[in-house]
């Protein structure tokens, strides 16, 4: 392995150290309180994680990674917001956040190196493996619409027991792909989070009534 694959993989694998550290947190916090809780640094560590996977997903050539994080993104935003902490970052950093996407998907589009083209052209998974890693990363970001569609309901941010379980099914397929497309970074990434997700789902199906859904900020 030469330097730029180990810079490659460094970006990648501390990217799941963050997304590992924001589960951690809420898993802690969460064991605390005996029911499911949404703190802010778990929003606030998943956009510097998704931001720097988004780097690896393009230094990687791989698609799946990168539009699987492209509409949680958005919805990591919009919880800090609904947690009324997004007025308390600076203004520059919430542009610079805000900016960031375009200005990725820009350089994917029109730059001669690691653009849309070039991806496609030295991609070597297969497309049948790309369809499967494609639902893993559709069904996972979709734990995040869920959790979204729940939040703006109610207007605070909420991690409902659903998101567990959908987060379940999506991780179970990543890593499955990982283990095809021989990916430390998403197979290290995703052995966590199923602990996590597993113990999520089960405080949240032993809450009761009035306890459903957390609204601690």
């Amino acid at each position: 392995m030469d330097k730029s694959e180990l810079i490659i993989y460094g970006i990648g694998l501390l990217a799941q150290v963050l997304f590992s550290a924001r589960l951690l947190v809420q898993w802690v916090k969460s064991e605390q309180a005996g029911k499911v809780l949404s703190p802010g640094s778990f929003w606030t560590t998943s956009i510097i994680a998704s931001i720097l996977l988004m780097v690896y997903g393009a230094l990687r050539t791989d698609l799946v990674i990168i539009g699987g994080q492209m509409i949680s993104y958005f919805i990591y935003l919009r919880n800090l917001k609904l947690k009324n902490m997004w007025d308390q970052v600076p203004f520059i950093v919430r542009w610079a956040a805000i900016l960031f996407p375009f200005m990725a998907i820009g350089w994917l589009l029109f730059s001669d190196t690691y653009s849309f083209s070039y991806i496609l052209e030295h991609n070597k998974i297969s497309g049948a493996l790309i369809a499967w890693g494609g639902l893993g990363q559709v069904i996972f970001t979709l734990r995040f619409v869920y959790q979204w569609y729940h939040s703006e309901r109610l207007q605070v941010s909420v991690i409902p027991t659903g998101f567990w379980a959908i987060s379940l099914v999506g991780s179970l397929m990543i890593v499955s792909y990982a283990v095809f497309r021989k990916d430390p970074v998403l197979f290290i990434g995703q052995i966590f989070g199923l602990a996590a997700y597993s113990r999520n789902l089960y405080l949240g199906l032993r809450e009761t009534p009035s306890q459903q859904p957390s609204t601690t900020r």
